[in-house]
């Protein structure tokens, strides 16, 4: 990506969060029945999707590289794993802070709940994988296929409000949400979601030169005699 294009690309990022939070906190009724605290809503199912988005990413990318042994699907799986643990985290956080003045307790071991738990704890043990195999590349090869096998849950936490019955879970029902509300949470989704290309732009290129330093050290070590390596 050019740096004018990258330049446009963040003024985009920075122009749909800005119109996302005007909407969020301004353009928005407050809910009738939770108040204010309703409002975390437009943070919490945009992180959702936006992490389902990345282990997509993950999924397909892992895919191509047990196809192609390509290092760029590799790169991009690493990336987008990453991100979307961050933005799992964002929705566990905000999750039982929503929670907490609703159901009057900041956790209930609810479907979804559990579900997303799962989810991201599956991802951060792709991370530690990543992080921790001493074998380049069986390590990318075993964590590609923890990056397709991990994706199986994302489809179970989108649809457990429709597995579980009512009696089951705390989370409510899908509704109709007024217009003014379906506007802002669109928005907000948007936002997220170019948020979220902008920073995995930014974190492959990280990776790609994190990996030519590590190549060129390497090349570096072999050129120099044995007693002083």
């Amino acid at each position: 990506m050019s740096s004018r294009l990258s330049g446009l690309f963040a003024g985009l990022v920075f122009l749909s969060m800005g119109l996302a939070l005007y909407m969020v906190f301004i353009y928005a009724p407050t809910e009738a029945q939770m108040g204010v605290v309703q409002r975390i809503f437009y943070f919490h199912v945009p992180s959702a999707m936006t992490s389902f988005l990345a282990f997509f990413i993950v999924f397909i990318t892992s895919i191509q590289y047990l196809r192609t042994r390509q290092e760029k699907w590799d790169q991009l799986a690493l990336s987008a794993a990453e991100l979307g643990v961050v933005f799992s985290l964002i929705v566990l956080i905000t999750g039982p802070i929503w929670a907490k003045p609703i159901w009057g307790a900041w956790w209930r071991w609810e479907p979804r709940l559990t579900s997303m738990l799962i989810m991201f704890t599956m991802y951060v043990a792709y991370l530690m994988v990543r992080a921790y195999g001493t074998r380049p590349l069986q390590t990318r090869r075993l964590a590609a296929v923890l990056g397709i096998v991990g994706f199986v849950n994302v489809p179970l936490v989108h649809f457990s409000i429709e597995l579980w019955t009512p009696e089951q879970q705390l989370h409510p029902q899908q509704v109709s949400l007024d217009p003014h509300m379906a506007y802002t949470k669109y928005a907000s989704n948007l936002a997220l979601f170019c948020f979220f290309f902008y920073l995995l732009h930014w974190r492959c290129q990280l990776e790609k030169g994190s990996r030519l330093l590590a190549q060129l050290r390497r090349q570096a070590e072999a050129l120099l005699p044995e007693e002083k390596r």
